[in-house]
C-alpha cells in the first residue's frame, strides 16, 4: 500500500507543478497576444511611463522641490488619472481638470476669504483664540457653502451634455473646492491658503500638459479615425451579410421545393452583431473626437455627429438583418411556385444593396463623394418594385398562406433594408458634403488583355487597328470595355 500510495502523491505533485508551469507561461503568452492584437496599446503603455517619469523630476530637482514641496505630487496623480487611450479622451481629461482646478480652487480660496471676514465680523472674544466664536461662524459659513456648492455642481452632472462632456471636470469641481475650503478652515492666513492653491494648481497643469504634448506629438491614437474606420467597417460587415445573404437564400432541396437554411456558422452571421453593441463606442469616439484638433484629413469642427447618425441608421438596418435571422436559420421548405415568383428579386436586392453598402463604405473610407453607389441603389430600388408587382400577383386564395408566411416575411424586410439602405446613402451624401470629400476618381486598371477575334494574320496585334480590348476597366464593374485611340 505504501509505494501505492508514494506513487499517487508523486504522480499528484507532477501534475500540480505541470499546471502551475502551464498558468505561468500562460501569462507571458496573454501579453504578446494583445500586444499583437492592437500594438497601439504597447505604444500607450510606454507613452504613460514617459509621462509620470518626467514629472517625477518635480521631487527629484531640488529647486522644484523647493517651490513646489509635497504638492509636487499632484503632477504625478494627475498623469495617473488624465493619461487615455486616445488622444481626445486624455485632452479632454486634461482640460477638464485644468478648468476645474482653477475654478474650484478660485472658488473655494473666495468662500475662504469670506467666511473669515464674516467670523471677524461676528468676534466676541481676541482673535488669537482658536476655539473662538469667529471661527464657529466661519465653519458655519464653510459647511453651509460645501453643501450648496456640492449639491448644485452634483446636480448639472444629471444634464446629457454635461454628463457626456464635462463630468470629470465637475467631479474634479467638486474635490477641489471641498479640499481648498475645509483645508483652509485649519489655515491661519489667506496667504497660505493662496500659496497652497496656487501649487496645486501649477503642479495639476504640469502634469495635465505633460498627458497633452505627449499625446499628440507621440505617435498620437486619433479618437476621430477610430470613429471613422469604425463606421466604414460597420457598413462593410452589413454588406457581407447582405452579399452572402443574397448567394444562399432560397436554396433549392433535393425534394424539389425551396429552402432558406444557411449554416449557423458561417462568419458572417457574426459581423452584423457587432455593429448592434457599437452604439456606446461610437458616442464615447465622438465625443473624444470633438476635442482633438485638426490633423490629417480631420480638420477642427468636423462633422463628427454625422457619424452617429449614419452609425444610427446601420444599427437600423442590423435590427432588420437580426429580424431575418429565425428564417434563415431554420429548413422551411417553401411552396416552388411562390418561391420563383419572389426568388430573384430577393436576390437581386441583397446582391445590389450589398455592392451599395460597399461603395458606401469605400466613399467613407478615401473620403470621397459616394457617386458610385447611386447605380446599385437604384438597382436594388428596382428589384424592390419587381418584387412588390409579383406579389400582387400571387393568388392567395389558392395558397397555403402558412406554407409562404417565412418566406413573404423575408421579403418583407429585404424592402424596409432597401429604405434604410436609402437613408444611409444620404446621410453618407451629407458627409459628403459637410466634410468636403473630393471628387470619386477610379484608376483605370488593365486586369485581362485579348486579342481581337476580329484580326488576321498571325495573332500578333494590329498596331494600325490601335484597339485594345479589356475586361473590368473600373473595378467593380462588369461590362467589357474598350479603348480606341
Amino acid at each position: 500500500m505504501l509505494p501505492s500510495t508514494l506513487q499517487e502523491s508523486s504522480a499528484m505533485k507532477k501534475a500540480l507543478l505541470a499546471k502551475f508551469k502551464e498558468k505561468v507561461l500562460s501569462i507571458p503568452k496573454s501579453y504578446i497576444e494583445l500586444g499583437k492584437d492592437d500594438p497601439r496599446r504597447i505604444t500607450h503603455s510606454l507613452k504613460v511611463a514617459l509621462g509620470i517619469t518626467l514629472v517625477s523630476f518635480i521631487y527629484y530637482e531640488q529647486h522644484l522641490y523647493d517651490t513646489f514641496g509635497v504638492n509636487g505630487m499632484w503632477a504625478v496623480v494627475t498623469v495617473v488619472f488624465v493619461y487615455e487611450f486616445t488622444a481626445g479622451a486624455t485632452v479632454s481629461k486634461g482640460l477638464n481638470r485644468g478648468l476645474a482646478t482653477f475654478l474650484g480652487g478660485a472658488l473655494g480660496f473666495g468662500t475662504v476669504t469670506l467666511a473669515r471676514r464674516i467670523g471677524h465680523i461676528c468676534d466676541t472674544q481676541p482673535a488669537e483664540c482658536f476655539h473662538g466664536q469667529n471661527k464657529i461662524a466661519e465653519g458655519i459659513v464653510i459647511g453651509i457653502s460645501v453643501f450648496i456648492i456640492a449639491a448644485g455642481a452634483t446636480f448639472t452632472r444629471f444634464f446629457p451634455k454635461i454628463k457626456a462632456r464635462y463630468d470629470y471636470g465637475v467631479i474634479l469641481f467638486i474635490l477641489t473646492f471641498t479640499l481648498v475650503t475645509v483645508c483652509g478652515f485649519r489655515v491661519d492666513s489667506d496667504e497660505n491658503d493662496l500659496r497652497i492653491a496656487w501649487e496645486r494648481l501649477a503642479t495639476v497643469l504640469i502634469g495635465g500638459a505633460t498627458c497633452i504634448i505627449i499625446s499628440i506629438c507621440i505617435f498620437p491614437v486619433w479618437a476621430g479615425e477610430d470613429l471613422h474606420n469604425s463606421v466604414a467597417s460597420n457598413l462593410e460587415k452589413l454588406a457581407n451579410y447582405l452579399e452572402a445573404f443574397g448567394s444562399v437564400c432560397f436554396q433549392s432541396s433535393k425534394q424539389g421545393g425551396g429552402t432558406m437554411a444557411i449554416k449557423k456558422d458561417e462568419s458572417f452571421l457574426q459581423g452584423y452583431k457587432s455593429v448592434l453593441r457599437s452604439t456606446g463606442d461610437e458616442e464615447t469616439l465622438a465625443n473624444f473626437a470633438r476635442w482633438e484638433p485638426g490633423h490629417g484629413r480631420f480638420g477642427f469642427f468636423y462633422p463628427w455627429k454625422q457619424y452617429l447618425k449614419i452609425g444610427d441608421l446601420a444599427r437600423e438596418c442590423a435590427s432588420l438583418i437580426e429580424a431575418i435571422n429565425p428564417y434563415v436559420d431554420s429548413d422551411i421548405q417553401q411552396p416552388p411556385e411562390f418561391q420563383n415568383k419572389i426568388q430573384e428579386s430577393c436576390k437581386k436586392m441583397s446582391a445590389e444593396s450589398s455592392k451599395a453598402l460597399r461603395e458606401l463604405a469605400a466613399a467613407i473610407k478615401t473620403m470621397t463623394k459616394p457617386s458610385y453607389a447611386s447605380p446599385y441603389l437604384e438597382n436594388s430600388k428596382s428589384a424592390m418594385k419587381h418584387l412588390k408587382s409579383a406579389l400582387k400577383d400571387v393568388s392567395f386564395e389558392s395558397t397555403d398562406l402558412l406554407a409562404i408566411l417565412p418566406a413573404a416575411s423575408v421579403a418583407s424586410i429585404l424592402v424596409e433594408i432597401v429604405k434604410c439602405l436609402e437613408k444611409i446613402s444620404k446621410a453618407v451624401h451629407e458627409l459628403s458634403e459637410l466634410a468636403r470629400f473630393k471628387n470619386a476618381e477610379r484608376t483605370v486598371k488593365l486586369h485581362q488583355l485579348f486579342i481581337d477575334p476580329s484580326f488576321e494574320g498571325d495573332g500578333k496585334l494590329n498596331m494600325e487597328n490601335k484597339t485594345i480590348h479589356f475586361i473590368n476597366l473600373l473595378p467593380r464593374q462588369e461590362n467589357n470595355k474598350s479603348i480606341t485611340n
